[in-house]
C-alpha cells in the first residue's frame, strides 16, 4: 500500500520549490528521467479492465525496467477522513523483453510519457518520497506545468500515522502549490510568485 498526494506548480517555480526542498529534507536531490508505457487489457482477458505501467528508469547507465500496478483506493468513512488517497500498489522489477510478454499476453499500449524531474527521498515520520516531474505524452512534448506527487509506503496498520507524516510535512510546501488526492484539482497558489521570489533571494540557506 501507499499514501499519494499530488498538485501542479507552475514551471517558473519548480526552482524555488527545489530550494525549499532541499533544505527541508537535507539529502541528495536525485534526477529523473522516466519513460513510461500504460498497457490496457484486452477483452480475452475478462470483463474487468487492468491497467499496468511499464516503466524504465533513464537516469541509470544500463535502463532498468519496472512493472506497477496501481489497486483500488480505499474508500468509506475512514478514508473520507484524511487527507491523502490510501492505495494498494505492487511493483517488481522486470526484464527488457517485459513488453513483448505483456503483448503475449493480451494487453495493448495504450499510451507513453516522458517524466524530467527531480526526487527527494528522506525520513520524516515515514519514508517519503517527493518528486517533481513534467510530463509529457511522447511525441507530443512541450512546456507544461509540474506534476509534484509525496507519497510514503503504509499498511493496513500504519496508515493512519503515514497520511499524518504527509500531511504535517506538506505544510512547509503550502506557500508554493496546493497537494491533495490524485484527481481533485485544486489550481495553483496566489502566493506562489511572492513565497518562490523570496526563496530564490535566500537562496535555500535555511534548514528547516
Amino acid at each position: 500500500m501507499e499514501c499519494v498526494v499530488q498538485g501542479i506548480i507552475e514551471t517558473q517555480h519548480v526552482e524555488a520549490l527545489e530550494i525549499l526542498l532541499q533544505g527541508l529534507c537535507g539529502v541528495h536531490i536525485e534526477r529523473l528521467r522516466i519513460h513510461e508505457m500504460c498497457l490496457k487489457s484486452g477483452p480475452n482477458l475478462g470483463t474487468v479492465p487492468s491497467e499496468v505501467r511499464l516503466l524504465c528508469d533513464l537516469e541509470q547507465a544500463e535502463p532498468t525496467w519496472n512493472v506497477r500496478h496501481v489497486g483500488g483506493s480505499m474508500r468509506g468513512a475512514g478514508a473520507d477522513q484524511i487527507s491523502v488517497v490510501v492505495r494498494t500498489v505492487v511493483e517488481s522489477k522486470a526484464s527488457k523483453n517485459v513488453l513483448r510478454l505483456f503483448f503475449a499476453l493480451g494487453y495493448k499500449l495504450d499510451h507513453e510519457l516522458l517524466k524530467v524531474g527531480f526526487a527527494f527521498n528522506f525520513q520524516r515520520g515515514a519514508k517519503i518520497t517527493v518528486t517533481v516531474s513534467s510530463v509529457n505524452k511522447m511525441l507530443k512534448l512541450h512546456a507544461t506545468d509540474q506534476l509534484v506527487e509525496v507519497t510514503a509506503p503504509a499498511t493496513s496498520e500504519n496508515y493512519s500515522e503515514v497520511a499524518s507524516a504527509i500531511s504535517s510535512f506538506c505544510e512547509y510546501l503550502a506557500p508554493l502549490l496546493h497537494l491533495s488526492k490524485p484527481g481533485i484539482s485544486t489550481g495553483v497558489v496566489p502566493t506562489a510568485a511572492a513565497a518562490a521570489a523570496s526563496l530564490m533571494s535566500d537562496g535555500g540557506g535555511t534548514t528547516l
